[in-house]
């Protein structure tokens, strides 16, 4: 694992040392982090298509966080990859994510944000990055619970329609030799595994399509996160690091009964105020040889942000485990032999 790092988003505003990339760079490894993850989106960070047509200029940013002391982990293109897939019934919400000239018309804004999500995907290789994270969007999630019923093959109609929009995205990555790690996430058509299993079957398995992987959603859904691990590993090219914690009781449970996130029975956290089992984490991801970055994403409705991103660094690099190349119980064993070894099967006269 190549160390802490942490996604900007939550933190970014127009006030020092949040409002530019020089200052909140300083700001992240005097805190302890090696890495930042970017939001592409974010103009006072990142100019994403002078960034894609420059390599001078992505060579500039590497420069900025270089002489701060630290690197950019990946570009996080989650708000635009949103906009790639948007049920009609979240259009006016999610405008919000689009600029003002493609407000209320959701063909353009799909659009624009498929452009920028090209962009994305060069200026990924121009600054030298290997993989990104996003969101997928939907399409289906309206209709998450199967009442009313369903028609049959809608929810087949809305995959094989989110796989066409991402597909010729996804080979411009594959054109840039980047991943995209979709954050599976409640809120887009990949939420779980088996969604995310339908939405790489519609893409025949495409390369590039990869997985974010953020414990914290699925505590929220109760489900194991930990097997998570084991069943999908080689598509986990991203790390999101947040907690989270499931209180159910008598009067609500997974859905809490649409409460603000402080009165929620699910609820983010701060890392180690949750009830996220990161010991077991890190030792799945270690066991599967995961090399990427470990990204705090803090979000908490109890603690300050500034706190949690105090105390995130120390917390990640205490997890961290760096992999052995010798067995704990080599010194008891020796040089064996053919002979012996046919000897220790009882084997010397067959």
């Amino acid at each position: 694992m190549r160390g802490a790092g942490i996604f900007l988003a939550q933190f970014a505003s127009d006030d020092a040392p949040f409002n530019s990339l020089g200052s909140v760079s300083r700001w992240a490894a005097d805190l302890g982090y090696g890495g930042i993850q970017v939001p592409a989106w974010d103009s006072r960070f990142i100019d994403l298509k002078k960034a894609a047509n420059s390599k001078d200029y992505c060579d500039e940013l590497i420069g900025i966080c270089a002489q701060n002391g630290v690197v950019i982990t990946e570009l996080s293109t989650h708000l635009l990859g949103q906009l790639v897939a948007v049920h009609p019934a979240y259009d006016t919400l999610f405008d919000s994510f689009a600029p003002e000239q493609v407000h209320g018309k959701p063909w353009e804004r799909q659009k624009w944000a498929s452009e920028q999500m090209l962009h994305a995907a060069k200026a990924s290789r121009n600054l030298g990055l290997d993989g990104s994270v996003s969101f997928t969007g939907a399409l289906a999630f309206p209709y998450l619970y199967p009442w009313p019923q369903r028609p049959d093959g809608l929810i087949d109609e809305a995959f094989t329609e989110l796989a066409r929009r991402w597909r010729p995205i996804l080979d411009a990555y594959e054109d840039n030799g980047v991943d995209v790690g979709f954050e599976i996430h409640p809120g887009e058509d990949v939420f779980d595994g088996i969604t995310f299993e339908m939405f790489l079957e519609k893409l025949e398995n495409h390369p590039r399509c990869c997985i974010n992987y953020d414990p914290s959603h699925f505590l929220l859904q109760q489900l194991d996160y930990l097997q998570f691990i084991d069943i999908y590993h080689e598509r986990i090219s991203a790390f999101h690091v947040k907690d989270a914690e499931f209180n159910p009781s008598g009067r609500q449970g997974v859905y809490s009964g649409y409460q603000g996130w402080t009165n929620r029975a699910g609820r983010f956290r701060s890392l180690g105020d949750g009830q996220v089992d990161f010991a077991g984490i890190f030792s799945r991801l270690a066991q599967y040889g995961y090399d990427g970055w470990a990204v705090l994403e803090w979000e908490c409705c109890l603690k300050s942000a500034e706190v949690g991103a105090a105390e995130g660094a120390p917390f990640i690099k205490r997890h961290i485990i760096e992999t052995t190349d010798k067995a704990f119980d080599d010194f008891a064993g020796g040089s064996p032999d053919k002979a012996q070894l046919r000897g220790l099967l009882g084997l010397q006269d067959a």
